[in-house]
């Protein structure tokens, strides 16, 4: 045993008995009885003597001297442990442990320390050092802890129980706890409240790294565009010179062939007499100029080979800036996952010009780059690319911690001593190591820590910093200067020494001293100290030189010893601006483009090169072109091949035509060779059962596919470069099947879906193969494509090896598929010994990159829960049906073309198929996927999302980079009203709909982010105001069901709060004739200006101003106009435009619109000026209401020349003016009940009128009614409620005056009633001659007008006996006290007509008339004074009244 302080370990065992009652000299015995110890207070430095009580249960030891947990190895029956106040190890063999209360020590870290003690229930950290959320997923492996101390009142506090999200953070990785920091956490709400956090966590950083990838492959794909417009010149000569040259193979042949005599040789065209005779002529040249066609032949090859050689150069500077961009963004997806996993107490944020840290960290950077340092590797300054600000919440508690100890231990009281130790530092990251990616992360989320910033032992002792941008870089840069000199390498690959990274840190220098010579840099040379520093002078002393700055006087390089007093703040990348410009995207090729138009530019890189190229075309022989074949039949294959007989045809060349189709090619039985080559074929259909072609060149097409290419058995050579092909599984099957003795192919230039891997695939499949692409295949390559073909198949190898048996998904913070973690985690392996159904507990499988074509072999795994088969080679989703468990599926980076194969997947809720060949999505594949809450179908074609309309669960749904481009796309979803993500981003209809964004956040309300941003509540409200209220054509369409708008005939939209019409194409809505859209928020025709056949138009009840919007909103508004705008019912609307602007604007002769519309409803709309409607531009309008508005005057309607009804019941007209009606009118009915109408002038034009309803206004003056003579059309009237009527003699008066009136009040007028009115007014007459004494006789009633007689109030009409027998039986009037004022003349009522009809009655039947004023001043009518000379003939029975109620 060891002793520790001179203890002895008898002296520490009697110690240990006498606390706990026992015996030394009797523990022999007493030992392996007792279960249970305890030691409080006392010197037990060691756990020693445990062996003694191998029974023993529960040991509690509190506040001893204890440094590590030892001796416990034969406490197998522990199960209660306590060891507070004393590091976690040495409890591996402690299986049994159910309780360990570890609190108040200074543990600062779990990691697998109690993974072993699987039955632990009850665990007490508190008052340690855990720091990290990471640290506490450790517990995860605990399956039965059901209570957790990590913040127990009694003890300090862990640094973790600080930091924000922790008791989500330890809730949603621990769902079984019961306690945690003695709180009662079992309820349900708490967990779910846990897990919903987590899950919307996940949900968000999902988005935002989908974001950021996006980012990248838009990036990647200009660099792609780049390089395809910067290869398209050496492509276009390569092009040309393959034409040439095989047009000059083609005359080479035939000279040979003619030479010979053959008459097989395949020919192009007619060869004519003329030309066999030139022929025979140059018989003897003909060596020369077989020679000079060689030596041509071999220029143009070598032509080729240059701009191939062009082509690569291209590729490989492509390839080196994507490794660049990649490595550009490579920090920022794991710098995500960091924040996801701390949720959020690490956090990375980007900036920008307008972030002043940005700026400040740009300015700190270029004052601490010195010129004269960088001045030997060609650098002349610094460019900033990117900055991320580190805000660790962990390390800066422990920084702030440290920094404040210190400040109290010091008793610092002056600032400026303070800001003197407070210091801006970069970190010198060890120049022989290139700055790792894992490296830097590992600082940045747990700062420096002793053991794993560096091998070197001054690493571990301090962290290195310097003030200097040139202590920082310039060994680096040394180094890669003699790495590429000693390897000569490209420099290209030396443009990566542009580009660095430096950290930034918050540093606290606390005492510090400059070093010593002698001494080595460590703590133990340094007591009492913080850091040390090294000016520059005295670090680069021999290469100093002559310098014309004093920058390496403040140049520094410090060692801080504390690595918590050193805080990551800032990663920035940056660029140095070199003496020898940068290769930006292919520099040196960047006038290649330029050159197309400028082909002879002297200054350009490659004018000599083409000037060269025009050299070896011009040179000879020159061949004559030959007119182009376009169609071909058998009398032209015949002339071609000089010969009458199919079955002698052997080679047959028809290169360089315009040829797309091959008939009847099956006739020649012996074809050996073909040249189709510089044609326009897509596919090569016609080419089969040539059973003895043996070479076949269909270069430079338009090939998309080689399907119904078949029979062509002894098919030796094959050349399909500069085709369309992409699908590479299915073109390679059909060689397999159909060309089974291929010796050489050449598949170039085509574009494939998976090129890296083609040629093994080619290789592997097409066994017979020598060369391929004109390269010979080695023995190791045909080994290596056998050994990858072999891999390409789902066996049970690769099953065991990828797959999991994990029945729970792991609780954990990551965007990745759970088959991927899973199979991280707790792989199978290949070698497990698994029993006779292994199969079916697999649960997870992660197939990723193993280049499957196909999946097989799946149909026993029928608990499988979570795949993945990413970025393979699949064409077809199946093989899953017999998944019925499937939760998750991840099949992103393959070529599959359509859904298909899942709809027995009914429980999965994540779907992933991103970058694939999707085109759509088939109707009701989702329909039975009632959990489905995550899509992604990023990278397809899809061109509609209307499979989705029944998707109700989605939550998330990523779409972006497809071809959706119709609104109507947007309506599908607007039924998924779980939806809060959505990702459309790179779709076409983010750039033709107007305010996109706005656009959807307004269909979609419930959505909570889109396009990888989060949507404000200001933004919700903007998209309100923008698109709420449209009548789109989209809306229309989604009603119905489709968008096809010629057949429909009606449009109706009622209360739907549509402020505004936007139908497009309006031709669509040729045939619509009748609108109505009552009950909206109109203010003007809006679009329906537009329509071209309307017929019938209704919009009561918006808020109708003008036809047209207005362009500009009043500005001055008088106190009556905003008192209407607060009141509308106020009814001082636009009364403020003066009666001179009023004119203007009707003088004012705007164009016609709406030509076919013959029926307007404008009731019920707050109008007050009918000039600024502009309804004198419907100049066919035929009727027109306008009843329940606030006009005042009738005015501008003077073009209305068909106008034949007006209905302006309920409104506020007084009178009419000079220009109402000035104009003759073809109006036949005019209503305006209920309107203020005292008297009736200017109506004498309405020369057509039949029917006049008056009823409800205010004439009181018989005089007014008698104006209405001038319309001798009239032929329906109504005056009912006006206070004339409450006499009802005015019936006798209008038919007697009006002698075409059919019907009055709604009761008809018949024979009887106009010989009453007749004799009635006969007797009057007479009565009235013999009462009044009269100068001369007069002729007519005009005569009456001349007498003058006092105003008369008439309160009771008392008639003589017999004059009730004129006016019928049924008719009687009572004598009674006159009624209030106005008693029926002002109702209101929903049901007017009913009111109408009521008083109609109420005065046949005589109840409540009053009688009212009649006359005006001294002037009387004709009839007033035969009322008047009436009620003086019954004066005498009256004469007991009041001289006041007569008068």
């Amino acid at each position: 045993m060891i002793e520790c302080e001179n203890i002895d370990q008898h002296d520490i065992i009697k110690e240990l008995c006498l606390c706990n009652g026992l015996s030394y000299e009797m523990i022999g015995q007493e030992g392996s009885d007792t279960s249970k110890l305890e030691m409080f207070f006392s010197g037990y430095p060691r756990i020693v003597g445990l062996s003694l009580f191998p029974n023993l249960t529960s040991l509690t030891i509190v506040a001893q001297d204890i440094k590590e947990i030892s001796g416990l190895e034969t406490c197998l029956q522990l199960k209660e442990l306590w060891i507070a106040e004393c590091c976690i190890e040495g409890l591996q063999t402690l299986k049994n442990l159910s309780d360990l209360n570890l609190a108040g020590n200074l543990i600062s870290s779990i990691g697998r320390c109690l993974d072993p003690n699987e039955q632990l229930e009850r665990l007490n950290l508190s008052g340690n050092q855990i720091c990290s959320f990471k640290d506490l997923t450790n517990l995860t492996r605990l399956r039965h802890l059901k209570d957790l101390c990590l913040n127990d009142p009694q003890y300090k506090t862990n640094p973790v129980c600080l930091l924000c999200n922790y008791s989500t953070h330890v809730l949603y990785h621990l769902p079984c706890l019961q306690r945690l920091d003695t709180f009662d956490v079992s309820p349900k709400q708490i967990k779910e409240l846990a897990d919903t956090t987590a899950m919307k966590k996940i949900m968000y950083y999902n988005m935002r790294i989908k974001t950021v990838q996006r980012h990248l492959n838009e990036d990647l794909e200009k660099l792609n565009d780049r390089k395809c417009k910067l290869q398209k010149l050496p492509e276009e000569r390569i092009k040309l010179f393959n034409f040439l040259k095989k047009n000059l193979e083609r005359e080479l042949t035939e000279l040979k062939g003619s030479g010979k005599g053959h008459n097989d040789r395949s020919n192009n065209n007619k060869v004519t007499e003329l030309e066999k005779s030139k022929i025979c002529e140059t018989v003897t040249e003909e060596p020369s100029l077989q020679q000079k066609i060689v030596i041509k032949l071999n220029a143009l090859n070598e032509r080729v080979t240059f701009w191939n050689k062009k082509l690569d150069e291209i590729e490989a500077i492509y390839r080196i800036e994507v490794k660049r961009k990649k490595k550009s963004h490579s920090l920022l997806i794991p710098f995500l996952l960091i924040e996801l996993e701390t949720v959020g107490n690490i956090h990375f944020e980007e900036g920008t010009r307008s972030d002043d840290w940005f700026n400040s960290c740009y300015e700190l950077i270029l004052s601490r780059f010195c010129t004269w340092d960088f001045r030997t590797y060609g650098i002349t300054g610094v460019k900033v690319k990117r900055v991320i600000k580190v805000n660790n919440r962990i390390l800066r508690l422990k920084f702030e911690e440290k920094f404040q100890k210190f400040l109290d231990n010091e008793h610092i009281h002056d600032s400026e001593s303070y800001r003197k130790m407070l210091e801006c530092l970069f970190y010198v990251f060890d120049p022989e190591i290139t700055v790792k990616k894992k490296h830097l992360l590992q600082i940045l989320e747990k700062g420096f820590k002793d053991s794993e910033t560096s091998k070197l032992p001054l690493r571990k002792e301090a962290v290195i910093l310097a003030n200097s941008l040139s202590i920082c870089e310039c060994p680096r840069l040394e180094l890669l200067q003699q790495k590429y000199k000693d390897e000569k390498k490209n420099s290209l690959e030396h443009e990566l020494f542009r580009h660095g990274i430096l950290m930034i840190t918050k540093v606290f220098l606390g005492q510090s001293v400059q070093a010593r010579d002698q001494d080595s840099i460590s703590q133990a040379n340094y007591p009492m100290i913080n850091s040390v520093f090294i000016p520059r002078k005295y670090l680069l002393n021999s290469i100093m030189g002559q310098r014309n700055c004093d920058c390496s006087v403040r140049q520094c390089k410090w060692f801080v010893f504390d690595h918590d007093l050193v805080l990551p703040e800032y990663i920035v990348e940056f660029e140095y601006i070199t003496v020898v410009k940068a290769h930006s995207l292919f520099s040196s090729f960047n006038n290649v483009i330029l050159e197309e138009s400028k082909k002879n530019s002297e200054g350009s890189v490659l004018s000599q090169d083409l000037k060269f190229d025009d050299e070896v075309i011009k040179m000879d022989p020159r061949i004559k072109p030959r007119p182009k074949l376009i169609s071909l039949d058998d009398k032209t294959i015949l002339s071609l091949a000089k010969t009458s007989v199919y079955g002698h045809i052997v080679s047959l060349n028809l290169h360089g035509n315009s040829l797309s189709k091959l008939r009847d090619l099956s006739k020649l039985t012996g074809l050996r060779k073909l040249n189709i080559s510089f044609n326009e074929f897509t596919c090569l259909d016609d080419v089969y059962h040539l059973y003895n072609l043996e070479y076949l060149d269909a270069s430079h097409n338009h090939v998309i596919t080689l399907e119904g290419f078949r029979g062509l058995m002894k098919l030796k050579h094959l050349d399909l470069s500069w085709n369309q092909l992409k699908k590479s599984g299915d073109e390679i099957n059909m060689l397999c099947k159909h060309t089974t003795s291929l010796l050489t192919l050449d598949i170039r230039h085509n574009p494939w879906q998976k090129p890296a891997t083609l040629r093994l695939s080619v290789i592997g499949r097409l066994k017979t193969l020598t060369h391929l692409d004109g390269v010979l295949i080695s023995e190791e390559e045909a080994t290596a494509a056998m050994k990858f073909i072999s891999g390409t198949k789902i066996t049970q190898f690769s099953l065991l090896r990828h797959s999991s048996t994990k029945e729970e998904r792991p609780r954990i913070l990551s965007i990745w598929p759970s088959a991927k973690i899973l199979t991280q985690t707790s792989k199978l392996g290949p070698h497990s010994h698994m029993s006779g159904n292994w199969y079916l507990k697999i649960t997870a499988l992660n197939l990723d990159g193993q280049h499957l074509f196909e999946i097989t072999n799946l149909e026993k795994l029928e608990n499988l829960k979570w795949a993945s088969f990413s970025n393979n080679n699949l064409t077809k989703m199946e093989g899953l049906e017999s998944c019925v468990n499937l939760e998750e599926l991840t099949l992103d980076g393959n070529c599959i073309s359509k859904i298909e194969g899942i709809s027995k997947l009914t429980k999965l809720t994540r779907l992933s198929i991103n970058n694939n060949l999707l085109t759509g999505l088939e109707k009701h594949t989702f329909d039975n996927m009632l959990h489905l809450h995550s899509l992604s179908l990023e990278n397809n074609r899809i061109t509609s999302l209307s499979g989705l309309q029944k998707a109700f669960t989605l939550i998330e749904l990523y779409v972006s980079n497809n071809y959706i481009a119709l609104n109507q796309e947007i309506y599908n979803l607007k039924g998924l009203c779980n939806l809060v993500i959505l990702d459309m981003y790179g779709n076409i209809i983010v750039w033709n709909q107007e305010n996109y964004r706005l656009f959807v956040i307004f269909h979609l309300p419930e959505l909570k982010a889109l396009d990888g941003i989060s949507i404000e509540p200001p933004e919700t409200e903007c998209a309100k105001d923008l698109f709420g209220g449209r009548l789109t054509s989209d809306m229309i369409a989604e009603r119905q069901g489709h968008p096809n708008f010629t057949q429909m005939q009606e449009l109706n939209w009622t209360s739907s709060s549509i402020r505004t019409v936007d139908l497009i194409p309006v031709d669509q809505f040729r045939n619509v004739c009748n609108v109505n859209l009552q009950n909206n928020n109109l203010t003007s025709f809006s679009g329906l200006i537009y329509l071209p056949n309307v017929k019938v138009l209704c919009l009561n009840y918006n808020h109708i101003e003008s036809i047209i919007p207005r362009l500009k909103p009043q500005t001055h508004l008088t106190s009556r106009q905003l008192l209407y705008q607060k009141v509308p019912s106020s009814g001082y609307g636009q009364q403020g435009t003066s009666k001179i602007n009023r004119d203007t604007m009707s003088s004012e002769n705007l164009p016609p619109i709406m030509n076919s519309l013959e029926v307007l409803h404008l009731g019920y709309n707050g109008i007050c000026n009918l000039i600024q409607l502009q309804l004198n531009r419907l100049r066919n309008l035929k009727f027109l209401f306008l009843q329940g508005n606030e006009i005042s005057q009738i005015e501008g309607l003077d073009n209305l020349e068909v106008l034949q009804e007006l209905v302006v019941d309920h409104n506020r007209i007084r009178a009419f003016n000079d220009s109402a009606f000035a104009k003759p009118s073809s109006l036949l009915a005019l209503h305006l009940e209920e309107n203020r109408l005292r008297e009736l002038s200017k109506l004498q034009p309405l020369v057509k009128l039949e029917k006049l309803f008056l009823g409800y206004n205010k004439i009181q003056d018989m005089a007014e009614l008698e104006k209405l003579d001038g319309i001798s059309s009239l032929r329906e009237l109504t005056v009912y409620g006006n206070p004339i009527c409450r006499k009802m003699l005015h019936r006798h008066v209008l038919i007697f005056r009006l002698p075409n009136l059919q019907m009055l009040d709604g009761i008809p007028v018949n024979s009887d009633d106009r010989a009453k009115a007749e004799f009635h007014f006969s007797e009057l007459q007479a009565k009235k001659n013999s009462f009044i004494p009269v100068t001369s006789s007069p002729v007519d009633g005009a005569s009456f007008s001349q007498l003058k007689a006092p105003p008369i109030k008439i309160t009771n009409v008392i008639l003589p006996g017999g004059f009730s027998h004129y006016l019928g039986s049924d008719f009687t009037l009572t004598p009674e006290v006159e009624d209030k004022k106005n008693k029926n003349a002002g109702i209101l009522t929903n049901s007017p007509r009913s009111i109408h009809a009521e008083i109609a009655f109420r005065q046949l039947r005589g109840i409540n008339l009053s009688p009212s004023l009649l006359s005006h001043q001294n002037m009387a009518s004709p009839s007033a004074q035969m009322y008047q000379s009436n009620q003086d003939e019954g004066r005498i029975p009256g004469s007991h009244f009041p001289r006041s109620n007569r008068m």
